[in-house]
Order: structure tokens, then sequence, then C-alpha cells
């Protein structure tokens, strides 16, 4: 009697030791904040239908003004056209940013809090108002993974493979699509990398579609809220931002996204953190209509973004 006790009592005070390291792995991973380090910031077959005050603009040139021209949905300055587009695809409201820069320095990125780490968050909106971004969008949650490399303003902070395809952004301007598997993070750095993203798929290559109509993000749904940024030319990007998962809007496929971007003359394409992250901010102001939900529109909490010029007084 007394050994079957003793077995009783070691049984429960196993499962309690590992029912408390589990929960504490799992905190760990998805909730506990991890701060690696501040990071430095630099100093520079669809039913589409537009819709918007500024849909007759583009934005091929930049402006020959020293003084910014701003409106509701456009930017311009001696350095920087920004237009943004509103578009109904599929029932989906799309939102198409525009962007000519005279340097791609003026593509960045910036963490939340300015710091480097796991689970260190915060809205798209307050990063980017803290870094003073012209435009921003989500970046790929690099935080809530422990893989995938992770280069941002030229600094290597992570060279762990995930076997992901990543979006390099060269000090040439030039985007390209790599794999993982195929090339080390430090060599990428060699090459002239100044970011990369990791999240993937590939949406476009040379201009073609590189996603089936039937391929998604891992257990995601078929139609989702989309963030994507894409390249049309030299210094000439996109960023697209979708909404999704509520009654006026239906959320776009990979395919859908790749469709949309491909009639805008994208060249390369790539997809970004989606759902519930999926967040376009202009001058300040949330653009889209973020929802985890489908419930509740409000900015989730994100690890980075993607950046476009700093505004001036």
């Amino acid at each position: 009697m007394k050994s079957f006790m003793k077995r009783c009592r070691h049984g429960i005070i196993s499962g309690v030791l590992i029912t408390f390291f589990t929960g504490y792995a799992l905190l760990d991973v998805f909730v506990i904040p991890r701060n690696y380090g501040k990071a430095d910031v630099p100093s520079a077959g669809l039913s589409i239908s537009k819709s918007g005050e500024d849909e007759s603009e583009t934005a091929e040139t930049v402006s020959n003004t020293d003084d910014p021209v701003v409106t509701d949905r456009s930017y311009r300055d001696e350095n920087i056209s920004v237009v943004i587009t509103q578009y109904r695809v599929n029932d989906t409201d799309v939102y198409a940013a525009d962007v000519t820069v005279s340097s791609p320095e003026y593509l960045f990125s910036a963490f939340a809090r300015d710091t480097y780490g796991r689970n260190v968050k915060e809205t798209v909106s307050e990063t980017a108002d803290r870094v003073d971004a012209i435009l921003a969008v989500n970046g790929d949650f690099y935080g809530s993974r422990t893989g995938g490399y992770v280069i941002r303003n030229g600094i290597l902070y992570r060279n762990v493979s995930a076997k992901n395809e990543d979006l390099v952004l060269y000090q040439s301007g030039k985007m390209e699509v790599v794999k993982e598997s195929s090339v080390s993070a430090e060599n990428l750095l060699k090459d002239g990398a100044v970011q990369v993203w990791s999240f993937g798929p590939r949406l476009l290559k040379d201009g073609e579609i590189t996603v089936s109509a039937s391929q998604e993000v891992g257990k995601a749904k078929a139609s989702n809220p989309r963030t994507a940024v894409a390249q049309l030319g030299e210094n000439h990007y996109l960023f697209v931002v979708s909404d999704g998962r509520t009654g006026d809007n239906d959320g776009l496929t990979l395919y859908e996204l790749a469709q949309f971007l491909q009639t805008l003359g994208a060249q390369t394409a790539y997809n970004l953190d989606g759902g519930g992250s999926s967040t376009m901010v202009f001058m300040g102001e949330v653009i889209n209509h973020p929802t985890t939900n489908g419930r509740n529109t409000s900015e989730r909490s994100v690890s980075d973004i993607v950046c476009i010029g700093y505004r001036k007084e």
C-alpha cells in the first residue's frame, strides 16, 4: 500500500512538472517578450473596380519641389511619390500604394519598440508614428517564430533557416525571392541585401503567377486579409493590403492576390503576414480595416513594419 501511494505521489508530481514546463514553453514561444537588443533605424479572372478621389493619379515620377504635396491618398516630394488607390476585388476592398523613390534607401524597416526580439510587439500605426513613416504596412512578424532569416536595414539579426522563400531587397533597389535552403543569410548580406523578409510564398516571378489556385499559407482560410509587396520597375514598388473576414469583405486567396498584382504590372511579388496583421498606415492614419475575428475592427500588435520615407514638417 505504501509503495502504491508513493508511486501515486511520484506520478502526480511528474504530471504537475510536465504541465508546468509545457505551459512555460508555450508562453515562452508565443507570449513572453524576449528583448535581444535595440535596433538601428536608418536615417533615410478578377472582378476589379477603382474607388477614391485619387484614382486618376500615377506615381511615375517624383516631384521637383522641396515642399511635400499631400492629399488624403497621396504624397509627393523631391524624392518620394506615394499614390494610394482603393479597388474592389472579388467583393473585397483592396488598397494599393504605388511608390516611386529616387533611391532605395527610402524603403526601410522598423521593429516594434525599436527592439529586435521575440514577442516584442506594437501596432503598425504606433511603430510608424515613432519613426515618422510616410507609408507603412505590417512586415513578416518575425518575432512569432524562431526560424527564418532576418536582415533589416543592412544588419543581420537572425541566420537560422526555416527553409522558407524569402524576399530580398538589395542595395541596388532590386527585389528578388530566394530559397533559404539555397543561400545563407551571411552570403545574402555579402551580396548586398539590406532587407530580408521571411514569410511567403512568392506570388509573381517576371510577371508570371507562381502560386496555384489552391495554394495557401499553413492552415489559413482560403480567403483572408492580405499584405503583399511587389516591384514594378527600377525604384518603383507596390504595397498592397486587402480587407477580409467581415460581412462586407470576403478576403482574397493567394491566387487572387497574385492575379491582382499582375494586373497592376508587378514583376516580382511576395506575400507578407496577413490575416489580422494586415494593416496599411499613411501619414499616421490607418487606411484599411484590420480585423482578427471579423467582429471588431482594430489593429493587431506585430513585430515589425515595412516603411517608406520620413514625414517632413
